[in-house]
């Protein structure tokens, strides 16, 4: 008997301007192409979090906020210069300072995506200082924002 053997290709792209997952599996018995939207980037959730939290009636009043983009896409220029003024690889994508000089971050993971070696060790090293990190998955924008806002709530409650 003949072994039967099946590809499978899978591609992001971009159709009619959104981006789309399309999937083509070839088995003996033929080819099915299946497409579905894309995830989000991280980014994108980022983004979203804080439109919503900026949205806020504390905002402002009760926290602040600060986003970094140290995976951002550099050169080798741009990285030399982000590193020498003080980016440092696995901090938070989003500091959020509250009053008493309370600091808490959020870092945003889409879907099961996981943390980095760098991120890893930052993590841990600002625990040891007291400072933790909520890692914030989502597989959707909105859903990341929710996450967002409560957590800052139910920080501004404690």
């Amino acid at each position: 008997m003949a072994k039967t053997t099946t590809k499978t290709s899978t591609q992001t792209t971009r159709m009619n301007g959104k981006r789309v997952r399309i999937v083509t599996r070839v088995t003996a018995t033929g080819t099915s192409v299946k497409m579905t939207d894309a995830a989000p980037k991280e980014w994108e959730l980022q983004a979203a979090q804080v439109r919503a939290l900026r949205a806020m009636p504390e905002y402002g009043k009760q926290f602040l906020l600060a986003g970094d983009q140290n995976s951002a896409k550099r050169g080798p220029r741009a990285q030399m210069e982000a590193t020498a003024a003080g980016m440092t690889p696995g901090e938070a994508d989003i500091r959020i300072y509250l009053a008493g000089g309370q600091l808490r971050m959020i870092e945003n993971k889409v879907g099961k995506g996981r943390l980095s070696p760098a991120q890893i060790d930052r993590h841990a090293a600002l625990a040891r200082l007291g400072h933790a990190i909520e890692v914030v998955r989502a597989d959707a924008c909105a859903e990341a924002a929710m996450r967002a806002v409560e957590l800052v709530r139910g920080w501004l409650n404690q």
